[in-house]
C-alpha cells in the first residue's frame, strides 16, 4: 500500500473508526479526537473500538454513533469464545464500511484490522515499526518522541496528518457518568450527610505502584483537611493493593477515620466519575481519575513522581495544579 502525503477529501467520508487499545486514561485522552472529528465532519458517523474493560470512558459520548469493544481472553471465556467474539466483531465492523480508520495504538492488531477492513484512508503512528505495519496505512504521522507535548496534542496529530486541524475548543476532555451513576451517587452522599459540591475527594492509588504517594503522607493530608472542617470522600479501585493502602490510611487516622466517607473498592468507573463530578476538589496522583476530573471540570491537585508531567499532566487537565513529588 502506497503511503500518501496529500490531504483526504472530507466530503467523501461517511463513516470513521477510531481505535485505542490501551488503558482507561489513554482511552479518555482520545475524546478530543472524537470531538474534533465531529466538528469538522458533522455529516459523518464516528465509531470507536476499545477494550471492553475501558468502555466506560466513552460510554454515552455525544460524538459517537457506535462503540465497539474487544474482550480479552479471560473476559471472553477462553480462547475459543474469544475467537468467536472477534469473528463476530470483525463482521460488525466490516458491515460498517468505513472510509477512514484512525489507529492510535502502536501495535500490529490495528494494521491487520485496516488490511481486513480496507478503508479508503487510514492513519497511524510512524516510528521504528516493521515495513508491513507502515505499508498498512495510507498516512503516517511522526510521534515526535521526547517532544514534551501533551498526549492530547500527540493524538490530535493523527488529524493534522490528514489535513484536519483541531481548534482549541476541541482539546477539552469529555466524560459522561450517566444518569444511573449520578442518581446513585447523590443518594449515597445524602445518606452520608454530605452535600454535592461540599467535599474533597481523595484518590491516592494507581495501578502503577511507582506513582503512589506514601500512606503516611496521604493520612496526614486527610487529617489536615478534616481539621480545617472539610468533608472527605476516599476512593480507590477494588484490588488488593488499593484496599490495603486505604486500610493503612484509615488506621493512621485513628478515631478521625470515622469522619471519612470510605468508598474504596465500592464504585464502578461511572460511579467514580459521578463522585468526582460532584466534588469541590479532587486530590490524586498521575492516574485515570486525574484525567476524569479534567473531563468533568472538577479542580484537581495531581501529585507527580517519575512520570512525565508535560505529557500527562497540566496540558490535559485545565484548571489543575500539578506538582512533582
Amino acid at each position: 500500500m502506497k503511503i500518501e502525503t496529500r490531504q483526504i477529501r472530507p466530503a467523501a467520508i461517511r463513516r470513521v473508526l477510531v481505535t485505542k487499545l490501551r488503558h482507561h486514561g489513554d482511552v479518555l485522552l482520545v475524546t478530543p479526537v472524537l470531538r474534533s472529528l465531529k466538528r469538522q465532519l458533522p455529516w459523518a458517523e464516528i465509531d470507536a473500538l476499545v477494550y471492553d474493560e475501558t468502555r466506560a470512558m466513552l460510554a454515552d459520548n455525544p460524538h459517537l454513533a457506535q462503540l465497539h469493544t474487544i474482550k480479552k481472553t479471560r473476559a471472553a471465556g477462553g480462547s475459543r469464545a474469544k475467537l468467536r467474539h472477534e469473528i463476530g466483531l470483525f463482521r460488525t465492523l466490516r458491515a460498517r464500511d468505513y472510509d477512514l480508520v484512525l489507529h492510535l495504538t502502536e501495535h500490529n492488531r490495528g494494521a491487520t484490522l485496516v488490511r481486513l477492513l480496507g478503508p479508503r484512508w487510514s492513519v497511524s503512528l510512524d516510528g521504528p515499526w516493521n515495513r508491513w505495519f507502515k505499508r498498512s496505512f495510507t498516512h503516517l504521522y511522526q510521534p515526535l518522541w521526547l517532544n514534551q507535548r501533551h498526549i492530547v496534542e500527540q493524538n490530535l496529530d493523527a488529524l493534522r496528518a490528514l489535513g484536519l486541524y483541531p481548534s482549541e475548543e476541541d482539546k477539552q476532555l469529555e466524560l459522561v457518568p450517566g444518569t444511573a451513576a449520578e442518581e446513585a451517587t447523590l443518594a449515597a452522599l445524602h445518606a452520608a450527610g454530605i452535600e454535592p459540591g461540599g467535599y474533597i475527594l481523595v484518590h491516592p492509588g494507581s495501578r502503577w505502584a511507582y506513582k503512589v504517594w506514601p500512606a503516611e503522607r496521604v493520612a496526614a493530608l486527610i487529617g489536615r483537611l478534616l481539621d480545617a472542617g472539610h468533608k472527605v470522600v476516599l476512593t480507590g479501585a477494588p484490588d488488593e493493593a488499593e484496599r490495603a493502602m486505604a486500610a493503612a490510611i484509615l488506621a493512621l487516622l485513628g478515631p478521625r477515620a470515622a469522619q471519612v466517607h470510605d468508598r474504596v473498592g465500592q464504585l464502578g468507573l461511572r460511579e467514580l466519575a459521578a463522585y468526582i463530578g460532584q466534588a469541590r476538589l479532587m486530590v490524586g496522583v498521575d492516574s485515570v481519575p486525574m484525567h476524569m476530573a479534567a473531563a468533568l471540570g472538577t479542580p484537581v491537585v495531581a501529585l507527580f513522581g517519575p512520570s512525565n508531567l508535560n505529557e500527562w499532566g497540566r496540558g490535559g487537565c485545565r484548571g489543575a495544579s500539578s506538582r512533582p513529588t
